[in-house]
C-alpha cells in the first residue's frame, strides 16, 4: 500500500458544492425511503416468541434454519451458551397459537433426523410493547450521543466545528438508516449498535482532520481557509484512506463468512464507514467554510504589551 503514504495535492474543496448536492440528494431519497417503505423490524422490536432448545451434540445453524423455514417458520436461529444450545425466535403469529403449541411445533420439526433426544429448556413471549421501548431507547441513544458529540466537539476546538461534526454525523446517520431502509436489511439491536458505531467512527475521522486544519490555520495564516482546509485533507488523506481499507477488509469478512446473524451488523458498518469517510471530507469539511470558520477563531488572544509570535 505505497500509493497510500504519498503525499497529495487534490484540490477537493473545489468541488465542494457539487458534493453538497449529492449529500442533498442521498439525503432526500433516505428520507423518501424510511417514510414509504420503513424499516424492516426484527423481533427485538416487534416482539415475538423465544424458544431455547438443547441438542445432544452441536447443530449446524444453517440447516436448522432451512429445515424451520421448510416447515413454514419465519424464524431466526443463533446458539445460545454452549455450542449444544441454541435460540430460536418466532414473530408474532397471524393466528393464534399458545406458547405450548408453538413450542411443541417446533420441537417436533427440529427432532426429525436428529439422533438424541431434544430438550425444550425455555419458552418465553416477547410483546410488542417492549418492542416499542427498544426502539425508543434506540433513538434516544443516537440523539443523546449527537448532543455529547456536539459538546465534546465545542470545548475541544470551537463552536463551528461543533456544527461541522453535528452535520457529518446526521448526515451520515440518516443516509445509512436510508439504505437499510432501501435493501430491507432486518432493523435489530445489532444494527442499533453498529449505527452507534458508525457514529464514534465517523468522528473518530472528523476529529482526526479537525485537529489538522487547527494546527494549520496559525501556521499558514497568509492562506485562504479553503487552502487551509484543502491542505488539511491531503495532509490526512493517507491516514483516512489506510484507516478505513483495513477497516472494510474486515468488516466484508465478517459480512461474507460470519453467518446471518451479524450480517445486518456488518452490512450497516460497511455503509457507515464508506459514508462516514466520505462526511469527513466534505460534509464536516465545507459546513467549517460555510460556517466562516477563519485563522482568528484559532489564534491565541495575546496579552497586552506582548510580541506576537511569528510561525514559519
Amino acid at each position: 500500500m505505497k500509493f497510500l503514504n504519498r503525499k497529495t495535492n487534490i484540490d477537493f474543496m473545489s468541488q465542494r458544492k457539487v458534493a453538497l448536492v449529492f449529500s442533498l440528494i442521498l439525503i432526500v431519497v433516505s428520507i423518501t425511503s424510511l417514510a414509504t417503505r420503513g424499516l424492516n423490524f426484527g423481533l427485538d422490536f416487534t416482539g415475538g416468541t423465544l424458544i431455547e432448545v438443547g441438542y445432544p451434540s452441536a447443530p449446524d445453524t444453517t440447516e436448522v434454519r432451512e429445515q424451520l423455514a421448510g416447515a413454514g417458520f419465519d424464524s431466526v436461529v443463533q446458539t445460545f451458551g454452549a455450542a449444544t444450545d441454541i435460540v430460536v425466535f418466532i414473530p408474532p403469529s397471524e393466528v393464534a397459537e399458545s406458547n405450548a403449541e408453538l413450542s411443541t411445533r417446533v420441537l417436533s420439526t427440529l427432532s426429525q433426523g436428529v439422533e438424541g433426544e431434544i430438550e425444550v429448556r425455555r419458552v418465553e413471549f416477547v410483546g410488542p410493547q417492549v418492542g416499542d421501548e427498544l426502539a425508543e431507547q434506540g433513538i434516544l441513544a443516537v440523539i443523546y450521543a449527537m448532543v455529547g458529540v456536539f459538546l465534546y466537539v465545542m470545548f475541544r476546538f470551537q463552536w463551528r466545528f461543533s456544527v461541522g461534526a453535528v452535520a457529518a454525523l446526521f448526515h451520515d446517520i440518516i443516509i445509512s438508516m436510508g439504505v437499510i431502509s432501501l435493501v430491507q436489511v432486518e432493523f435489530d439491536l445489532t444494527v442499533v449498535a453498529a449505527l452507534l458505531a458508525v457514529v464514534g467512527y465517523s468522528l473518530n475521522d472528523t476529529i482526526v482532520l479537525f485537529d489538522r486544519i487547527r494546527e494549520n490555520f496559525p501556521r499558514y495564516r497568509k492562506r485562504q481557509p479553503v487552502e487551509v482546509v484543502n491542505t488539511s485533507i491531503n495532509e490526512t488523506l493517507s491516514r483516512t484512506l489506510m484507516t478505513s481499507t483495513t477497516t472494510l477488509i474486515v468488516l466484508v469478512s465478517l459480512f461474507l463468512f460470519g453467518g446471518e446473524i451479524i450480517n445486518g451488523f456488518a452490512f450497516t458498518l460497511i455503509v457507515g464507514v464508506l459514508i462516514g469517510t466520505y462526511s469527513s471530507i466534505y460534509v464536516a469539511s465545507t459546513t467549517l467554510l460555510l460556517m466562516g470558520v477563519s485563522k482568528y477563531d484559532l489564534m491565541e488572544v495575546e496579552k497586552e504589551g506582548a510580541s506576537l509570535e511569528v510561525r514559519p
